[in-house]
């Protein structure tokens, strides 16, 4: 039996295994298009018979490394990198779904994906029910139709900070045969492994600590391999019954595990595109060999900042799940164990005002529309990525009007904690 490989050891080695002569590194091959002496060799890879590589908006020999290595690391079977996080999400949804169709997902939920869900995917006919991820199981269940064809959360939510009862909300999509898509950036297979507490497919914006540089955007779809969408066939035809537009090939029969993952690839990517590039993938192989380094310290200081923050008189709140007290510390110690991420999530007493003058008052920390990378910073969701809610739909999706996201980077803390410090002192006890 081969040995199952530590994730420290599948950051930087899982993926590229070069053979004799190969190069030691991950090369970039930076070409659309790939040569072939006869025309039925190309024929049978585009009928899907044969496995290769002919024009990159399909497959690519560097974002192939760089999906098996995530793959690798969730314990998946099969990996896709998309251009983007949230084209991640879209293509694990529409992957399965149609016009017609309907899915259930919690609210707390980034803001990009709360409005793909609510409405966009409405533009295409598929309808979204949203639940508090709180609620009891029969109260989520109660929002399922028989057309329901997933459900939908984030092990972490952003901006929130709130837990995933993953276990709960596995149970509850397998009672209704649907499978359960796990967002799973926060945390990063290194913190959490969503396979391993029945999740069935699992999405990454790769942009945030997987790249861990702010350096290029991308998404992954990781699929386990362990739901039986043939137990289900009547809900999922795309999947289950022949494809017209390879002769009558019947994904899950023709490639078992792999249907789902080569169906994504085959249908979707063929006609909707949304690719990284070689040259992007290459950037995210960098910092995921550091991926197992960068988290463990990301959490020691945000730890520390959240503690920070718990015990100064100004701030309102802090939700951050490593706190004893929060009201995610226990599923946090359930599913989390080694750590959360570097998020925190807190408010300031006074008004939305006061959080903009505690934000432009800060030096070391920026302002910027990003999170989890090596950088320190900090965003007001309210005044920038959700601004198009309003204070009502704001809590619905779990931000409160006064949130603060502080993405803690990798800083010495001292220098994080300073530059906190100054900025409070600025804005007094207003």
């Amino acid at each position: 039996m081969e040995k199952r490989l530590k994730r420290p050891t599948l950051c930087v080695q899982a993926g590229w295994e070069p053979k004799n002569g190969d190069p030691r590194v991950l090369p970039i091959v930076q070409s659309t298009t790939f040569k072939y002496d006869n025309t039925e060799e190309m024929a049978d890879l585009f009928d899907l018979k044969k496995e290769g590589y002919f024009y990159t908006r399909l497959q690519n020999p560097t974002n192939d490394a760089v999906a098996r290595k995530i793959a690798a690391l969730e314990g998946g079977v099969g990996a896709v990198l998309t251009s983007s996080g949230q084209a991640a999400n879209f293509y694990a949804v529409f992957n399965i779904c149609e016009a017609g169709d309907h899915i259930v997902t919690s609210n707390e939920i980034y803001g990009g994906t709360y409005n793909l869900f609510g409405v966009t995917l409405k533009k295409l006919g598929i309808a979204c029910t949203f639940v508090s991820q709180e609620a009891s199981e029969e109260e989520i269940s109660a929002a399922f139709r028989p057309n329901t064809k997933a459900l939908f959360g984030e092990t972490i939510s952003n901006p929130g900070c709130k837990v995933l009862d993953i276990e709960k909300f596995a149970r509850i999509a397998h009672s209704h045969g649907v499978p359960l898509i796990v967002d799973n950036t926060f945390p990063t297979p290194i913190n959490c492994r969503p396979f391993e507490w029945g999740a069935d497919i699992v999405t990454h914006s790769t942009t945030k600590y997987m790249d861990g540089h702010a350096t290029q955007v991308g998404g992954c779809v990781v699929d386990s391999g362990n739901f039986d969408w043939d137990a289900h066939a009547d809900k999922f035809p795309g999947l289950c019954t022949p494809d017209e537009s390879y002769h009558g090939l019947t994904y899950t029969k023709a490639f078992g595990k792999m249907g789902y993952t080569t169906k994504l690839v085959a249908q979707l990517m063929r006609d909707l595109g949304s690719i990284p590039a070689p040259q992007n993938s290459f950037l995210l192989n960098l910092g995921l060999e550091t991926l197992h380094l960068r988290v463990p310290r990301h959490c020691e200081n945000a730890q520390r900042v959240a503690e920070f923050l718990q015990q100064d008189e100004r701030v309102a709140w802090v939700h951050y799940s490593g706190l004893p007290g929060d009201e995610c510390y226990e599923l946090a110690q359930k599913y989390l164990p080694d750590g959360s991420c570097g998020v925190i999530a807190f408010g300031l007493k006074g008004t939305r005002e006061t959080a903009i003058q505690f934000m432009d008052s800060l030096k070391l920390i920026a302002i910027v529309t990003h999170v989890a990378d090596a950088r320190t910073c900090v965003l007001h969701p309210a005044s920038h990525t959700h601004r198009q809610l309003s204070d009502e739909q704001l809590r619905e999706a779990g931000v409160a009007p006064d949130l603060i996201r502080l993405s803690v980077g990798i800083e010495d803390v001292d220098d994080i904690l300073d530059d906190i410090q100054q900025a409070l002192d600025k804005i007094g006890n207003k």
